[in-house]
């Protein structure tokens, strides 16, 4: 399903992030890459996404694998509410479905400016559980979430993701239990 083989990555005139990393994830896989910080835990999520390229090396994926992401930011629309925000990948049924899954059945209509942190971050959530897709990206995306709202969103994530494989990086390692993800060092 995902393949790294060999892949070296740097920014823009900066020493290397990752260095001959090879990593090979199954379909229906759920791994937490862990590791230091600035290891490249996050960059080694950008470079499965597509949205960096290595310098060497190759990164593969299943053909016609599509992703879905919940980055550390949420990266909402400012201009589009909580469900036209979650319907940008789906149908406006799905995007309901998602968000009342995910306790905020009374926020479709709020503007993400309306809306908590914790609440931003349960929109973009459902975003991308709504969006069909066969690898999800989760970077922190639990991340200020209290304990009963953490608890529900891995409810949803193991009810909506099944059979998706999930990379994710967390520095809680009960958010890692609740969605049962097995660990993968990156050094």
């Amino acid at each position: 399903m995902i393949k790294l083989s060999n892949v070296t990555f740097a920014y823009k005139n900066g020493d290397p992030v990752i260095k001959s990393l090879s990593l090979h994830i199954k379909k229906g896989e759920r791994v937490r890459l862990t590791g230091e910080s600035g290891i490249g835990k996050t960059t080694v999520l950008r470079l499965i996404s597509g949205l960096e390229k290595p310098q060497k090396g190759k990164v593969t994926l299943a053909d016609g694998a599509k992703i879905s992401a919940v980055f550390q930011e949420d990266r909402l629309i400012p201009t589009l509410n909580a469900l036209e925000n979650v319907a940008l990948f789906s149908n406006g049924e799905k995007a309901k479905e998602m968000l009342s899954a995910l306790g905020l059945e009374d926020s479709f209509g709020l503007m993400p400016a309306e809306l908590s942190g914790g609440m931003k971050r349960r929109v973009a959530l459902a975003r991308a559980l709504a969006r069909e897709s066969d690898i999800l990206i989760l970077d922190e995306a639990m991340t200020g979430l209290d304990e009963l709202n953490r608890e529900r969103v891995a409810a949803v994530i193991n009810r909506y993701a099944e059979g998706r494989t999930i990379v994710c990086v967390t520095h809680d390692i009960r958010e890692a239990e609740l969605i049962g993800t097995k660990d993968v060092t990156i050094v």
